[in-house]
């Protein structure tokens, strides 16, 4: 691995470190969804939900289609989905050691 590369896996865990964002990825599990339906799902203001989508599709782990005047968020591909899955099998096999 070069160094760039370490930089770019270093940042990619650093936005999986916040669990906000960890709850609107696993959120967006199950399907595509506005603004508005993951701030009433985590009980959180629309503009800290956006907030966080922001930085999340600045770091391609989701993507938005607009529809009229909603925007809708998905996650962009199937390495987010396993990345969560992984880290989620580790502790809990961890925990039961």
């Amino acid at each position: 691995m070069n160094p760039d590369e370490y930089k770019e896996l270093a940042q990619l865990f650093k936005i999986f470190g916040t669990p906000t964002r960890l709850q609107i990825m696993y959120t967006l599990y199950d399907g595509e969804k506005c603004v508005y339906d993951i701030a009433d799902k985590l009980e959180m203001s629309q503009s800290a939900i956006s907030h966080q989508l922001s930085i999340l599709k600045q770091n391609r782990l989701v993507g938005n289609r607009r529809d009229g005047k909603t925007i809708y968020y998905y996650l962009l591909d199937s390495h987010v989905v396993t990345i969560i899955e992984q880290g989620l099998d580790h502790i809990r096999e961890s925990s039961t050691c």
